[in-house]
Order: C-alpha cells, then sequence, then structure tokens
C-alpha cells in the first residue's frame, strides 16, 4: 500500500463535518487528495479549511443541493475522479409511527443522494476514463432492525443502486462500492442511542448485538471506505465491504 495512493486524485465527498467523514477526509488529504467535502453544517467551511481543503455547506437531500455541491467541485478542481457518498439520516422509529415526512426525509439524505450525485459525477468520469464511487450502507441495509423502518429501507436502496451502477459501468473503468458498518463511536450514534426510551440499556444491547463487543472507530471504517476507492481494489466493484465486528456474521 503506497502512502499517496490519493496523490492528485480529486476527490468529492459528503458528511465530513463530524465522525468517519471528517476522520477520512484528513487521511484523504495526507495521503495526496484535492478535496472538496460537503455537509449540511456550516462547520464544515472552517473545519475542512483547517484541514487544508475546500468546504461547502450543502443539502444533498435535493437536486439543487447537489449541483450546488457539484458545481463547486468542478470549480475547484475539474471533474471529480471519486465520489464518496457518505452523508447519512436516521429517524429511529418503527413504520407505524414514521410519518411520509420522515420517510422522504431518510430515503433523500441516504439513497436519494446517492443517486442525484452519481448522475453528476458519471459523465466526468466517463471522459476521464476512470472513476470510483463509494457509499456508506450500513447493517440496516442487510438486516432488518426494530426501529428503522426507513433506515433499513434506504440503505437497502444504497446496496442495491451500488450494485447496478458497478455493472452499468465496469466496462468504463468506474468501480462502485460501498462498505456496511455497524456500530460506529460517532455523534450519530449518541444520537441514536439517546433517542432510545432507556438509552443505558439501548448502548448495552447495541454493543453485546456485536460478536467483537465493541463499536467501530471512525478511523476503521474510513480506512475501509478509502481501501475500496483506492486502486488498492481495482479489481473490486459491486462489493459492500462490512465493517461491523460479525455482526451480520451470525
Amino acid at each position: 500500500m503506497s502512502a499517496k495512493r490519493f496523490l492528485g486524485r480529486k476527490v468529492l465527498m459528503t458528511g465530513a463535518a463530524t465522525g468517519v467523514g471528517n476522520v477520512l477526509m484528513h487521511q484523504l488529504l495526507a495521503e495526496g487528495a484535492i478535496v472538496v467535502a460537503g455537509d449540511i453544517e456550516s462547520s464544515i467551511e472552517k473545519t475542512a479549511s483547517d484541514a487544508g481543503c475546500v468546504g461547502v455547506v450543502a443539502d444533498i437531500s435535493n437536486a439543487a443541493g447537489c449541483r450546488w455541491l457539484h458545481e463547486a467541485a468542478t470549480a475547484h478542481f475539474g471533474a471529480p475522479d471519486v465520489l464518496i457518498s457518505n452523508a447519512g439520516f436516521i429517524v429511529p422509529k418503527p413504520i407505524l409511527e414514521t410519518s411520509e415526512e420522515e420517510w422522504d426525509q431518510v430515503m433523500a439524505v441516504n439513497a436519494k443522494a446517492l443517486f442525484l450525485l452519481s448522475k453528476l459525477v458519471i459523465p466526468g468520469m466517463l471522459e476521464g476514463g476512470r472513476g470510483s464511487i463509494v457509499a456508506t450502507a450500513s447493517i440496516s441495509g442487510m438486516v432488518g432492525l426494530g426501529s428503522q423502518a426507513a433506515y433499513c429501507a434506504a440503505k437497502g436502496a444504497i446496496v442495491q443502486l451500488v450494485r447496478q451502477l458497478a455493472v452499468e459501468y465496469a466496462a468504463n473503468n468506474i468501480r462502485v462500492n460501498a462498505v456496511g458498518p455497524g456500530a460506529i463511536a460517532t455523534p450519530f450514534l449518541d444520537r441514536y442511542i439517546d433517542a432510545q426510551p432507556d438509552p443505558k440499556a439501548a448502548e448495552d444491547a447495541v454493543r453485546a448485538a456485536h460478536p467483537m463487543n465493541r463499536w467501530a472507530t471512525p478511523q476503521e471504517v474510513g480506512n475501509a471506505i478509502a481501501y475500496l476507492a483506492s486502486d488498492d481494489a481495482s479489481f473490486v466493484t459491486g462489493h459492500i465491504l462490512m465493517v461491523d465486528g460479525g455482526y451480520v456474521a451470525r
């Protein structure tokens, strides 16, 4: 593995303000990438600037926000070589308590954003003769989980879109993959646990559900995304790399 796997590569990524995305942003920069990092949080501008790249505040749940982010990237470095669709959103409710608006928002941030951003970056990848797209799926896209009606559906949609795009563009040297994390020690997980009726019991249950009896670190998931995005995975496409401590192997 080269210490500069991404030297000169132009990376457009989402969900970069905190957690896995933030750790990954720093890793990609250290490995030579040119990065435009998007997030809905306004802090992304300073966070990215301090790290040495461009941060863009964008709501990628709709076409206008995705276009805004893509236009910022192309203005900065031209057509992206790599897309990392990492932004996520969850409403932890069973289906009978999930409103249509909540369903639509969860689907939009997770699955629709991958659809919209892929449509924007693939033409440039086709012209450039190569590309890599990595999405963040989840154990929730592989198995059914309680109180995650919309989230399971959205992450499942990501899994199938990744597989479809991989088949569609394999002959064009565009690889499309995803990571499937279990629980990760991030603010995202904190919010999920805090929303449960008994947060302490929920925390214990989430940890115990993973055979390794712990949560992933953001760096562990970031390492997997970086691998799939890099030429180290040059013959890997259509794959969902589970980073879940054995969760779906049970």
